[in-house]
């Protein structure tokens, strides 16, 4: 009675257009469903974008460079999302997470299943950012999603200990350098065999990179990720 009281005072708005959703209490308005765009094959194997053609396995980012995780997908193309993603972080619209994660273990439950993952880690803010924002986007993300799947959520394993730049405008190269010593593991029996990483944005992979490099040196055998959106491969 109390969740319906506030849903009708304080009601769930839709992750595409803002507004109250339609029916009420849905997770999307049914018009809008059909609004953001899902990566489709072929699929780069290693990071989960989409390649322009079968014959070839990976996207020209990840057969140019070694990457430290084993292999990761993403839901939705950037550009379909940006401005749903930039109020979920930016403007307080947690509750856009059930539907993300509802699309997450729909489009992706296989990939999902196949890891055997022991835990899912959301990416961790700085402190700092974290206090101003008030919550971590990834973290909403990974407990809707872990809500759905019964993967637990470990946000006690790793902390960024710098407070990086914005990564939007930087090249790869300086994007690494940007996230150097930027994270560190925070138990000393990580006794986990296989996570799956969840964060919004996957562009060159350096976060990922940069926690997967601390992970393995903490002996986690297998590392997967999982992102909300990321851009077209090439």
């Amino acid at each position: 009675m109390v969740s319906q009281l506030i849903s009708l005072f304080f009601p769930r708005r839709c992750p595409v257009c803002d507004r109250p959703v339609r029916p009420w209490n849905a997770l999307v308005c049914t018009e809008c469903a059909p609004s953001f765009a899902y990566i489709e094959p072929p699929y780069c194997l290693k990071c989960g974008k989409h390649i322009g053609s079968s014959e070839k396995e990976y996207c020209g980012d990840c057969a140019a460079q070694r990457h430290l995780y084993d292999r990761g997908r993403a839901l939705f193309y950037y550009r379909s999302v940006s401005a749903s993603i930039a109020r979920f972080k930016y403007r307080g619209r947690r509750e856009y997470a059930a539907y993300y994660a509802a699309c997450m273990a729909g489009e992706l439950g296989t990939f999902i299943s196949s890891c055997r993952a022991d835990a899912l880690v959301p990416v961790p803010l700085h402190s700092d950012r974290q206090r101003k924002r008030g919550y971590n986007q990834a973290q909403v993300m990974a407990e809707a999603l872990s809500a759905l799947t019964g993967i637990p959520v470990r946000a006690d394993l790793i902390e960024r200990t710098v407070k990086t730049a914005p990564m939007k405008d930087l090249s790869a190269a300086e994007r690494q350098n940007n996230l150097k010593k930027a994270f560190k593991i925070l138990r000393n029996d990580v006794k986990l065999n296989t996570i799956i990483i969840i964060d919004d944005i996957y562009t060159t992979g350096s976060t990922i990179d940069a926690m997967s490099r601390e992970f393995r040196k903490a002996g986690v055998g297998r590392i997967y990720f999982i992102t909300l959106a990321i851009g077209r491969g090439i």
